[in-house]
C-alpha cells in the first residue's frame, strides 16, 4: 500500500477565527485554560498573534498584547507559534521605518513567535522585503505571501510569478492567503500544482469558509500537493472564519491517500472548551448571524471575513444596518477605482469604510479619508493597475495628483526608532511598549494611562475621558 501524504494543519482559533467572527474581541484569559491541549493536538502551528489581535487588545480589551504572547509561549511547548504581519505596515495602518520594521520583528520572535506570515495588500513585493530580511536575521522562519484575489487582472500567472519573486527575496515558505474566500475547487488544484513545480518551498492555504467552497477547497489542494492547510476548530469556524478542522482532519483520516496526525480525542476537548464561549458571545450580541451563513456573492463582492465583521460594527455605530446591502455592492465599485487592490488589512479596512462613507453621505467620494488618499499617492505601493489620473484629480486635485509616487515607499520615511522612544519614555515599562505606542499612538498611550491608574490602586473602570483614561 503507498505511503500516505501528511497534511499539516495551522490552527487559526485564537487569531483569524475570532477575528472574522467576533470582530477579535476574544480575551487572553479565555485562551489560556485551553491552550495546553491545543499544544498536544499536534499542529504545524497556532496561529495566535498579529492581525487585528495586537490592535484590538490595546484600543478595546485593556489587555498588553505582548504579556498576551509570553503567557502563549509559557503554555505552549511542543507547537510552533505564528503570527500574521503586514509587511511595511507591521500590524499598524501605514508604512514604518525600516528600523522600526527590525526591531518589531526582533521584538516578536524574542517573546515567542516562530513563524511569520508576511503580506503586502497590494501585493507589492518591495514592501515585503525589510520584514523577511529582519525574519532570518533573528532566526524566524519568513513565510512569504501572495494575497489571492479575483478581478479582470488577476492571472494564475500573476500568482506564479509572486511566487517565484517571494522565493527569490530568501523566504522559508509560501502562503497563498484567500482572506475572502474566493478560491474554487478546481482552480486552487490548478494553482496549486503550478506553484509546487514551478516553486520548491513549502506551500500553505489560507481559506475562508464564506461562499461554501472552502473545505472542497482544501481537499482539491490536498490532491495538488499543498503542506499545509489553515482551519478554524469548529465553535469558531465556518461562515466568515476558516473552514472547522474537525471534519477535514476526519476526512482526511479516513481516505485512502492522506493522514494528518491529529488526535480527535484532543480536538473534541478543545472544541468543547469554545462551544460555551461562542454562546456568550451569541448572547451579548458580539457574534453576528450575518457572518455565519454561506453567501455565494462574496465571490461578487469579495469582502474577507474580517472586514464583513468591521463593515457590521461600523454600520452598527451609525446606525445603518440597513444599507448593508448596499455597501456590499459598493465595495467592488470601490475597488475598481482603485486600480484592484487585493482586499485585506489594511487596504479592506480603506475599501470598506470608503465604501461605507460613499453610501452613508448619499455621494460617492464626497469625504474621503486620508488612508484612501495615501493609496492614491502611491504611499502604499503600487495597485495592480494604475490608477487613472481622472480618479486621482478627483480624490487629490490636480497638482497633488502630479506627484503620485512609483518608488519604494518605505524609501522615503527616515529611521524613526529613536524619536518612538523619546515621544513614549514616560509610558514605558517594558521596550516593547515604545512599539506599541510607535503604530497606536493615541490608543497606546490611552492604554498606558489606564494601565498606571490600575497599578496605582485606581478604579480605572470609574474613570472617564477628563481623567485621560478610557473606561472599560
Amino acid at each position: 500500500m503507498p505511503e500516505k501524504q501528511i497534511v499539516k494543519f495551522t490552527e487559526t482559533i485564537l487569531r483569524d477565527a475570532h477575528q472574522s467572527l467576533i470582530a477579535t474581541r476574544m480575551k487572553t484569559e479565555e485562551m489560556v485554560p485551553i491552550l495546553e491541549v491545543l499544544d498536544e493536538i499536534g499542529y504545524n502551528a497556532l496561529e495566535c498573534w498579529g492581525g487585528a489581535t495586537f490592535d484590538a487588545s490595546v484600543r478595546f480589551l485593556h489587555e498588553d498584547p505582548w504579556e498576551r504572547l509570553r503567557l502563549f509561549r509559557k503554555h505552549v511547548k511542543n507547537t510552533k507559534l505564528q503570527m500574521l504581519l503586514r509587511g511595511q505596515n507591521l500590524l499598524g495602518y501605514r508604512h514604518y521605518a525600516d528600523d522600526m520594521v527590525d526591531e518589531f520583528v526582533n521584538k516578536s520572535i524574542a517573546n515567542g513567535i516562530d513563524i511569520i506570515r508576511i503580506f503586502d495588500a497590494f501585493n507589492d513585493v518591495r514592501n515585503l522585503e525589510a520584514s523577511i530580511k529582519a525574519c532570518k536575521k533573528y532566526g524566524g522562519h519568513a513565510q512569504g505571501t501572495i494575497s489571492y484575489t479575483l478581478s479582470p487582472v488577476h492571472t494564475p500567472e500573476m500568482f506564479i510569478k509572486l511566487a517565484k519573486q517571494i522565493g527569490e527575496m530568501g523566504a522559508d515558505s509560501i502562503c497563498i492567503k484567500d482572506m475572502a474566500g474566493l478560491l474554487d475547487p478546481y482552480g486552487t488544484f490548478d494553482l496549486v500544482k503550478t506553484i509546487k513545480s514551478e516553486v520548491t518551498l513549502p506551500l500553505e492555504l489560507h481559506t475562508h469558509a464564506t461562499s461554501g467552497l472552502g473545505s472542497m477547497t482544501y481537499m482539491k489542494a490536498a490532491e495538488a500537493g499543498v503542506d499545509i492547510i489553515d482551519t478554524a476548530l469548529s465553535p469558531f469556524g465556518e461562515g466568515s472564519s476558516q473552514p472547522s478542522t474537525e471534519p477535514l482532519v476526519y476526512a482526511f483520516d479516513h481516505s485512502d491517500q492522506f493522514e494528518t496526525g491529529l488526535s480527535m480525542d484532543k480536538l473534541n476537548e478543545a472544541s468543547a472548551y469554545f462551544r460555551p464561549l461562542r454562546e456568550e458571545y451569541i448572547k451579548s450580541g458580539q457574534y453576528d448571524t450575518k457572518l455565519m451563513g454561506v453567501d455565494i456573492n462574496t465571490l461578487v463582492y469579495q469582502v474577507p471575513g474580517g472586514m464583513l465583521s468591521n463593515l457590521v460594527s461600523q454600520l452598527k455605530q451609525a446606525g445603518a444596518m440597513d444599507k448593508f446591502n448596499a455597501v456590499l455592492q459598493e465595495v467592488p465599485r470601490v475597488r475598481e477605482d482603485l486600480g484592484y487592490p487585493p482586499l485585506v488589512t489594511p487596504s479592506s479596512q480603506i475599501v470598506g469604510t470608503q465604501a461605507v462613507l460613499n453610501i452613508v453621505t448619499g455621494e460617492r467620494y464626497k469625504m474621503v479619508p486620508n488612508e484612501f488618499k495615501d493609496v492614491v499617492r502611491g504611499k502604499y505601493g503600487t495597485t495592480t493597475v494604475p490608477i487613472t489620473d481622472e480618479f486621482a484629480e478627483k480624490i487629490l486635485g490636480p497638482e497633488e495628483a502630479s506627484k503620485r509616487i512609483t518608488h519604494r515607499p518605505a524609501d522615503d520615511i527616515s529611521p524613526d526608532l529613536e524619536n518612538a522612544k523619546k515621544e513614549f519614555a514616560e509610558w514605558v515599562e517594558q521596550p516593547e511598549d515604545i512599539l506599541t505606542g510607535a503604530m497606536f499612538p493615541g490608543p497606546a498611550v490611552e492604554f498606558f494611562k489606564w494601565r498606571r491608574a490600575k497599578q496605582t490602586g485606581i478604579d480605572a473602570s470609574l474613570l472617564d475621558e477628563e481623567n485621560q483614561v478610557y473606561p472599560v
